[in-house]
């Protein structure tokens, strides 16, 4: 996670069952109303939860983030990349403190374990920024509460049954091996929703909402993908967000497409390459180039692209050394295919996030992911197939 960089201070990878109720004067709501409802949307009171602390968990990498700067603006350079690290355990920490409340016999999947903050003598900092975000700030959180919420996420944490509801560490929620909901954020997210008015319903109109920075997608299984600007930290004078219902794009010609690939692969090495040369520039695109979108940061940024519209496909190569892991496409996934969209590995199967048994941390796509607004999805297989041999 760099702090730095808007798609990462954003993306949480989480998942819950059913649980006991806690008094709701306990709780210090942050997001707006959902707009599906309550009485027909089966997991409402999981997704208005799950909003709520990816809303809290954003709130807490910006207050990290102001950390890297300096009074004049300037980004201050921390070689041992402390305030990412306070953000990556406080956000994990945060998370599994606020659905433990609510969620207390859900398990859950994340990335951290608390020893290396206690190898590097940063207890104190994350404790101090997970108090500062949570919804319990009334008490005082200690040491050992906020350690152990950590590593409630941890490898050695839980066991899993054969079909077990989880909350994945992006926040997606999956109940006897279907995601039934997600949510994720990004606070630096400074752009329009979608490229494209006639792919959105507004719920209520509000066009200055949209210059400001800060996103929030939220998807429930049956009720579709819905968008917001994220709320201010501590209450700010921003005008107060409202939801939009988002679609993929319609393009039906892979030459109208607007593709997204990983940053830290190239076209040339995607069996698409081929057939169609890429270019970045929307002005200048020849009969057999396709645009590439220059995007950053991690795969949820792509499956929020692909779900609001502004891109078409997304495309990622599984290769033998890289570990794909499980929470950077379980909330993508729904959030896509609410939408309208498709997600499957390139043999067109269904990613299993229950491949690992024993874990339920990694995913082992065929080929590797692909991505698409559904219209394209065959055809893209087509290449990949009769291209792969190629490369």
């Amino acid at each position: 996670m760099d702090l730095r960089h808007s798609s990462t201070t954003s993306f949480l990878p989480y998942s819950l069952s059913k649980i006991h109720r806690i008094s709701s004067s306990m709780l210090l709501p942050i997001s707006s109303s959902l707009p599906l409802p309550p009485e027909k949307a089966k997991y409402y009171r999981e997704l208005q939860a799950a909003v709520d602390v990816v809303q809290r968990a954003c709130h807490l990498c910006v207050n990290v983030q102001k950390s890297l700067f300096a009074d004049d603006g300037r980004i201050l350079e921390k070689s041992d990349r402390t305030p990412v690290t306070i953000a990556d355990f406080g956000v994990q920490a945060l998370v599994s403190l606020e659905l433990s409340k609510l969620f207390p016999l859900v398990p859950l999947v994340a990335e951290e374990d608390s020893s290396f903050l206690r190898s590097n003598n940063l207890v104190d900092a994350v404790v101090t920024a997970v108090t500062d975000n949570s919804s319990l700030r009334s008490n005082q959180l200690t040491d050992v509460e906020v350690l152990e919420a950590i590593d409630r996420g941890g490898k050695i944490s839980l066991a899993f049954g054969a079909k077990p509801a989880t909350y994945w560490v992006g926040l997606a929620l999956i109940v006897k091996g279907e995601i039934v909901l997600g949510v994720m954020g990004c606070p630096n997210w400074k752009e329009n929703f979608c490229n494209k008015p006639t792919n959105t319903t507004v719920v209520q109109e509000n066009e200055k909402s949209w210059l400001e920075p800060g996103i929030i997608m939220a998807a429930h299984v049956g009720f579709g993908t819905w968008v917001m600007r994220s709320s201010m930290p501590g209450g700010g004078t921003r005008t107060p967000s409202k939801w939009t219902r988002c679609f993929v794009d319609q393009s039906y010609l892979i030459q109208n497409a607007q593709f997204c690939i990983p940053d830290s692969q190239t076209w040339d090495s995607l069996p698409l390459s081929p057939s169609f040369e890429a270019t970045t520039d929307a002005n200048s695109i020849g009969d057999k180039q396709v645009l590439l979108l220059q995007t950053c940061c991690g795969s949820l940024c792509k499956y929020l692209m692909v779900a609001l519209g502004r891109a078409t496909v997304f495309i990622l190569r599984a290769k033998a050394q890289t570990i794909i892991k499980a929470w950077d496409h379980a909330v993508g996934m729904i959030c896509v295919h609410e939408a309208g969209g498709k997600v499957t590995d390139w043999k067109g199967s269904q990613l299993d996030l229950a491949a690992d048994e024993a874990e339920r941390r990694i995913i082992f796509p065929s080929g590797g992911v692909l991505v698409t607004n559904g219209n394209l999805h065959a055809q893209i297989l087509e290449l990949i197939s009769a291209n792969s041999t190629v490369l």
